[in-house]
């Protein structure tokens, strides 16, 4: 093996390390963000759990004014 083959094959190698370390780097940060992202959707599940009894007492049901069917409002029936 000649120092060209060398020289070469030593790039070869030292590239492939830096590909791993780079994927390596690249599945960490992946990682931590899909974890951020999950803490913060239970967050935000349990203040949206927590506020929603709140709502419901504060404002009471309203009555429908539709029939149920299709949420047109009821109208008179008109004969001719």
């Amino acid at each position: 093996m000649n120092s060209d083959q060398a020289r070469q094959r030593a790039e070869h190698i030292f590239k492939q390390a830096l590909a791993a370390r780079d994927s390596r780097t690249a599945l960490a940060g992946y990682e931590a963000q899909a974890r951020a992202t999950r803490e913060k959707i239970v967050r935000l599940k349990a203040l949206r759990l927590a506020k929603e009894p709140q709502a419901q007492i504060a404002e009471p049901t309203k009555r429908s004014t539709t029939d149920g069917n299709n949420n047109k409002p009821r109208h008179a029936r008109r004969d001719n």
